[in-house]
Order: C-alpha cells, then sequence, then structure tokens
C-alpha cells in the first residue's frame, strides 16, 4: 500500500503499523447497540469512529468485511448477570413483544445512522439469531475446563483461567483487585467468585426471552454474543475489534478470556476503542439519564439545546476530535463546528470558480502529503481537518487574486477535497442532506402508520388495520405482513 495506517492497539497501548492476517482482505468487529430505546448522542461516537476506519480502510484499496452486531438479548441491568434483560423491561413496560421493541428500535437507529452518512455495514447479525453458535461455543469452553455449570446456569472460571492466562491484559486489571474489590450481590451466590461471569443464564419463570440448552432452559450471557458472531463471520483471529471505551472492562476482556479458552488463540490483533461523549463532566448515556437523542439534536426538541444541529454538524462535531479523546457537549461546541462546516463546504464553491494561473503559490503536494500522515497517525482526523482549513485560508485568498495557483495543482486539489471530505470524512452538502431528510421524513410517516396497524390488529380493530394498508397500497406503497413485523416497499 502506498500509505501505511498506524493504529493504536488498546491491547499493546502503542501505535502499531497495521497488517492484515490475509490482504487484501481485512475483517472488521465493532460492538453496536442493544435496541431498546432511541439512539443518541453517545451512539454516534462509535458509529462514525469506525465508518472513518471502514471508508479509508477502503479508500487505500483494502478489501473490509465490516460486522456490527445488534444485542437483542441477554443484556441485563447494569450489565450484570443478575436482573432484568433490558429488551425484555421495555416490552413489558409498553406492553410489546420484546421483538417488536428490537424491530421498532433497530429501524430508528438505522435510520440515524443513514441520516449521519454512515456506511451500510457488511454483515449485521443478532444475537437471538445465534443461539445455536453460542451454545456451541459454550460447550467448547466446558470442555476446555474453564467453565462450570451451575443449577441450569454456566459460568466462567475466572480465577482458573488466570491461572494458566491473563485475564485483565486488554484492561490492565487484576485479578487480585477483583477478588478485594468485588461486591456479593444477591442471587450470585451459584457462583463460585463474585467476578465469575455468566456463559449461560438459566431464565427465570417471569423471563420471556429463553431458549433450550443442554443446561437449562434459557439464554446466552451478553459477553458471549460477540465472541459467538465474530468467530462465525471472521474467524477464530480476526484483524480489528472496536467499540466504547466503556466495553473494554468487563465485555471486551470476557471476550478474549471466552476466546482462548474455546479456541486456543487471541481472538483479535487490534483493538480500537473511542472514548466518551461527556454531559456535563459525565459519561453520556442511557443508564444515567444524561443523554440526548439523535432526534431531538436534529429537531432541536431538547430544553438544553438553544437550536436543531443538521446530522452532517452532529458529524463534523464528532470529526473534530481525535477518536481517543473526550468530547464535552456543549451548544457552543456544536455552533462552532455548524460555522466551520460551512466554511468548509462555501470553500469547495469558492474553488469552482477560481481561474487558474501560469503558476503556483501552493504546494498541493505537500499539502496531499499532510492530510495522508494525519490520517495514517491512528486516524488523527483533527489534523486532517486543520490542514483543509489551511487550504481553505489559501483557495480564498486565490479567488480574491492575491495568489495564484496553476490549472493541474487546481485540478489536484479539487480532486483531494472531494476524497478527503466526501469520500473519506463521510460528509455531504446540507442540500443533499435536506434531500435525504425528506426521504427520512416520508419513512418515518409511513412507519408510523404500519406501528398504528399493528397496534389496530392486536387490538382486533381490523377494519382500521384494512383502511391503513389500502390508503397505503393506492399510493403504491405495498405492505407485506412478515414473522418479523410489517414491511413496505414502494411500487413502480
Amino acid at each position: 500500500m502506498e500509505n501505511t495506517l498506524y493504529i493504536y492497539n488498546s491491547m499493546d497501548r502503542k501505535k502499531e503499523a497495521f497488517k492484515p492476517n490475509n490482504p487484501p482482505n481485512v475483517g472488521m468487529y465493532v460492538c453496536g447497540p442493544t435496541v431498546y430505546g432511541d439512539a443518541h448522542l453517545g451512539h454516534a461516537r462509535p458509529a462514525i469512529t469506525f465508518d472513518l476506519l471502514f471508508r479509508y480502510l477502503q479508500y487505500l484499496g483494502y478489501k473490509v468485511r465490516y460486522v456490527r452486531n445488534i444485542t437483542d438479548v441477554g443484556h441485563l441491568e447494569n450489565d450484570a448477570d443478575e436482573g432484568e434483560d433490558k429488551i425484555a423491561k421495555k416490552a413489558r413496560l409498553e406492553q410489546l413483544e420484546p421483538m417488536e421493541i428490537v424491530h421498532y428500535y433497530s429501524r430508528c437507529y438505522h435510520k440515524n445512522m443513514d441520516q449521519l452518512n454512515t456506511l451500510p455495514v457488511s454483515i449485521e447479525p443478532s444475537a437471538s439469531g445465534h443461539i445455536i453458535e453460542q451454545i456451541e461455543f459454550v460447550k467448547k469452553i466446558l470442555e476446555s475446563g474453564y467453565a462450570y455449570e451451575s443449577e441450569g446456569s454456566v459460568y466462567f472460571d475466572v480465577l482458573k483461567y488466570n491461572e494458566d492466562n491473563n485475564y485483565g491484559k486488554l484492561s490492565g486489571r487484576k485479578v487480585e483487585d477483583l477478588m478485594t474489590n468485588t461486591r456479593d450481590l444477591a442471587g450470585q451466590q451459584e457462583k463460585r467468585n463474585n467476578f465469575d461471569f455468566a456463559l449461560w443464564k438459566k431464565a427465570a419463570p417471569e423471563h420471556i426471552m429463553r431458549w433450550p440448552s443442554p443446561w437449562s432452559e434459557g439464554f446466552p450471557g451478553w459477553h458471549m454474543e460477540c465472541s459467538a458472531m465474530g468467530k462465525k463471520y471472521l474467524g477464530d483471529n480476526f484483524d480489528i475489534h472496536g467499540g466504547g471505551l466503556d466495553l473494554q472492562f468487563p465485555h471486551h476482556e470476557s471476550e478474549i478470556a471466552q476466546s482462548v479458552a474455546a479456541n486456543g488463540k487471541d481472538p483479535v490483533n487490534y483493538w480500537m476503542h473511542n472514548n466518551m461523549i461527556s454531559f456535563n463532566g459525565q459519561k453520556m448515556s442511557k443508564s444515567l439519564g444524561n443523554f440526548i437523542t439523535l432526534d431531538e439534536l436534529f429537531s432541536g426538541e431538547h430544553n438544553v439545546l438553544t437550536q436543531p444541529y443538521s446530522p452532517m454538524v452532529v458529524r463534523f462535531f464528532i470529526l473534530q476530535a481525535h477518536y481517543r479523546s473526550t468530547v464535552d457537549f456543549s451548544n457552543e461546541a456544536l455552533q462552532a463546528a455548524e460555522k466551520g462546516l460551512e466554511k468548509l463546504m462555501t470553500s469547495l464553491e469558492t474553488l469552482e470558480k477560481i481561474t487558474p494561473g501560469e503558476t503556483s503559490d501552493f504546494n498541493v503536494k505537500a499539502f496531499k502529503t499532510k492530510c495522508y500522515n494525519a490520517l495514517n497517525d491512528d486516524l488523527n482526523s483533527p489534523v486532517l481537518i486543520a490542514h483543509l482549513f489551511d487550504a481553505v485560508r489559501f483557495i480564498n485568498s486565490a479567488s480574491a487574486g492575491k495568489n495564484n495557483i496553476a490549472q493541474a495543482d487546481l485540478e489536484e486539489l479539487k480532486s483531494l477535497f472531494h476524497h478527503f471530505i466526501f469520500e473519506i470524512l463521510g460528509l455531504k452538502k446540507e442540500s443533499e442532506a435536506q434531500e435525504a431528510g425528506n426521504q427520512d421524513i416520508l419513512n418515518d410517516v409511513i412507519e408510523t402508520l404500519l406501528d398504528l396497524r399493528q397496534k389496530a390488529k392486536k387490538a382486533k380493530d381490523f377494519e382500521t388495520a384494512d383502511m391503513i394498508r389500502n390508503r397505503l397500497n393506492e399510493m403504491n406503497i405495498k405492505v407485506t405482513d412478515t414473522p418479523e413485523g410489517p414491511e413496505w416497499s414502494l411500487e413502480q
């Protein structure tokens, strides 16, 4: 490759030259959302971070299989092994089936990701769709001797594993500290140690989401899904695993232990973690209740917002900080991003109006090298953006007749701006984003009508349900009922 990408590997805590297992193919797995609520600004950061990586790897010529999972079972409250499943709880509160919750919020998440102009991933598997693979994975860990069955549940034996391996090598945690600091929690007496984690949980009588297994009727542990799906789609050892810094422990640490126990090798060569978005000094998250949904950001309908912010402003706001640094949300920061994005997009129009001269006062080759060097230095998007603004100052000066640029350099500069702004940073002109936004509104209207139709059918109000379907059909919108819910398509 012409450019060598250096990635900060969370495992080694240093930058390393990226060398894929089987070039030009790259396997990348990123932990996706638990779909029990609207996507918020905290969800946008990993989506945009790894979209930038996905785009740049493809730009360098790699063929990337990008796998991002959907967690729809086994993620219990407070990320623990006890308590209610987050999706089942939402379903109980809204008196819906769990898969209705999953289907609805998955659609909402995908809509928001489209608005942020993230590329579609290669594969998006769900935990509930891979129960068999997870059961087989648990069997392998039991056979290795690093797990035990207790009262119908299966737990990973952290102490035994640590005797032969290093539980904590990713996060830097020590098992001795876990032994000292882990609290006794109600309902965990079936574990040998409180810091052992569930591979399979026996379902309580009131637990809705359950499957048969050799040990009990139950459900897989939260950490198990990523190990099983990563192996299925990317193999025993793949190139990159990403996610938020908050997942480093215990989620990713436990993934490593599970995979080493089952397959005898580390599952991943490069671990990448984006840092958090904070709000008044605290991590923005659903569990803390201090989050702003993306829909609220785009509409401005939240009491801390002074105005709405377009999806491209939000994307630019996130890209202005390095993915490993914290970002503090504020109206002022978003307003500054809005002005900066407008200035960048205006420069594209100005660039088209420049009359070339005989000589150049701008070193395009040096500019190109600086931009690539920024991206190759662990995806340093803020430095790339700074170089783009250096070029913007020259563009404005050349437009005013104060500087010259030769025809060939002008054409190369146009090409570079297109590549870096649109293809790699993934930004769009607001006119294009608005057109996409209008389509999103239409999609939302149709989805709302379909939700009303589903509720009418559930209430046995078939007259209303048929009326909604027929009216949509009259507008050339075909509605098809499937086991996962209604689907629609535009008839030509």
